[in-house]
């Protein structure tokens, strides 16, 4: 008679799976909550601790940690092991149906105590896990509910099931293991080292990453490319694709750009992005007041671009998009009304984002032989305090859009320069080996709006020519980090022309 043991924290699928087994021919054994509930259900079911002679102990830490159950599991078909098993009076265990305590979820609890979390770091589950998965040529080992009726389906077949099904399975297994032990070991990772500026280094850095989707192709037509999550069963960045055809490695890309600046701002926000380059961002009072604002800063980059909104899309703002054609909109939901305007564009994906927190802390990159991983640029530290260094100081209207061209100027690609008026960007200009080329760009996009603009630098000014090309594009104040050795020069350059100039002593490169 083949027999199942059942160790489950999450339950759900067991029923139909224990009744498949049981018209079957198979016996049932259980640990205590989940034989409790198969007899419930009308099984006839052992309890583990009956099959072994042993009781729970510990309050029920003890529970299948026994070698009536390890040794069940763990025996080959072998005349030898067949004499082991019998001289422990235990029989041979053919599949085990387990899943383990729910510790990441444990640790999701914001008020989770030390004593939460440790008593839910399963023991028992893993070894049983493990020993099954080793035993692969023999038993089946179950770990996810989805597994249960195909696995059925194949028993009722050719009433076994098969190696390379088993084979599959046991590597499942394994993997959970793997990412639960590597889940336990970073909590107390935070624990040890809560700043996440010290916990960068001093470690091996394991990861867990569940693929999403296969992507039609890279960042080209020839490479090969996957889209991968930090936890299993997320969407794309997290969020939920409500239309459109399936997103490409670069629209990823792009709408990760524009999100993580969206994100940023707390008033409405829009963000278009294009080419990992913004090339419009706006604040106003609601989305829509802010969107022809931001494509007013570049209308023609905009084209086939990218947005991003921190606040949920709506119908106003769906039709102010126009015949714009755009790639995705990323926003933390849509209207009904939003949803029906947006509806006729076949070609334009929606992503629902969950929230306005940006997970994980940290980013990594791919570099030959390795991987950098720092800690993301959310911003001035909380003690930055800007220095006014020139005669003049910044009038009240000039400082507000000085503060919102310094958040934008924080996720344009370096040597950024962003010309600002009000709340919103008129020219950007980035990713040029020198800074001066960026400040012509960013005028020359601006036009005759930069004069009574202002201007945003993301580093020190080398030179002081930098300072004169946005003073004859008319701007008017400027802030940067400072810190140059030639500093004099740039502020005597923006004393000569009536600017103002604060420093921050905070530089944001984006390379």
């Amino acid at each position: 008679m083949p027999t199942a043991l059942f160790s489950l924290s999450d339950k759900s699928g067991l029923e139909g799976l224990a009744s498949g087994l049981a018209a079957l021919g198979w016996r049932l054994i259980a640990s205590g909550g989940t034989a409790q509930k198969l007899r419930i259900a009308g099984f006839a079911v052992q309890e583990v601790a009956e099959y072994t002679g042993s009781p729970e102990i510990l309050g029920g830490r003890v529970k299948t940690l026994h070698p009536a159950v390890h040794g069940g599991i763990l025996a080959r078909a072998s005349a030898d092991d067949a004499v082991d098993l019998e001289a422990i009076s235990a029989g041979y265990i053919d599949l085990v149906a387990v899943n383990l305590y729910p510790f990441r979820e444990t640790i999701a609890r914001a008020s989770v105590t030390l004593e939460e979390a440790i008593e839910n770091i399963d023991i028992g589950g893993v070894a049983l896990i493990r020993a099954a998965a080793k035993n692969f040529e023999r038993v089946t080992l179950l770990i996810d509910p989805e597994d249960y009726t195909p696995v059925l389906e194949e028993i009722q077949a050719i009433g076994s099931v098969g190696l390379f099904t088993r084979q599959r399975l046991a590597f499942k297994g394994f993997a959970h293991t793997a990412g639960y032990d590597q889940a336990i070991s970073e909590y107390f990772q935070r624990l040890v080292a809560p700043d996440p500026g010290r916990s960068l280094t001093g470690a091996i850095l394991k990861m867990e990453l569940h693929p999403v989707s296969e992507l039609r192709y890279g960042e080209n037509p020839h490479q090969q490319a996957a889209l991968y999550s930090f936890s299993p069963g997320d969407g794309p960045l997290g969020g939920q694709v409500l239309g459109g055809k399936a997103l490409s490695y670069n629209n990823l890309l792009d709408l990760d750009a524009a999100w993580r600046a969206a994100c940023m701002f707390e008033q409405p926000a829009i963000v278009i992005v294009k080419h990992l380059s913004p090339c419009g961002i706006a604040c106003a009072g609601s989305l829509v007041e802010a969107f022809p604002l931001a494509l007013a800063s570049d209308p023609i980059s905009a084209f086939g671009g990218v947005v991003a909104a921190n606040r949920e899309f709506d119908e106003g703002t769906a039709q102010a998009l126009g015949d714009l054609f755009l790639e995705c909109i990323a926003a933390p939901g849509f209207s009904a009304e939003a949803l029906h305007a947006l509806g006729g564009r076949k070609n334009l994906r929606l992503v629902s984002m969950p929230g306005l927190k940006l997970e994980p802390l940290y980013e990594l990159r791919s570099i030959n032989q390795g991987v950098l991983r720092q800690t993301i640029d959310l911003g001035d530290p909380a003690d930055t305090a800007w220095r006014v260094v020139t005669q003049r100081a910044p009038s009240p209207a000039e400082e507000r859009s000085l503060r919102f061209a310094w958040k934008a100027c924080q996720h344009v690609k370096s040597n950024a320069i962003v010309f600002a008026s009000g709340q919103a960007t008129i020219g950007i200009g980035g990713g040029q080996p020198n800074r001066v080329d960026c400040v012509r760009i960013a005028a020359l996009r601006a036009g005759e709006k930069a004069r009574g603009a202002v201007m945003a630098s993301d580093a020190f000014f080398p030179f002081p020519d930098s300072v004169e090309e946005a003073a004859r594009a008319g701007v008017t104040a400027i802030v940067a980090p400072g810190g140059s050795v030639r500093d004099m020069e740039a502020i005597a350059a923006a004393d000569a022309a009536g600017m103002a100039m604060v420093f921050t002593g905070v530089r944001h490169f984006r390379h």
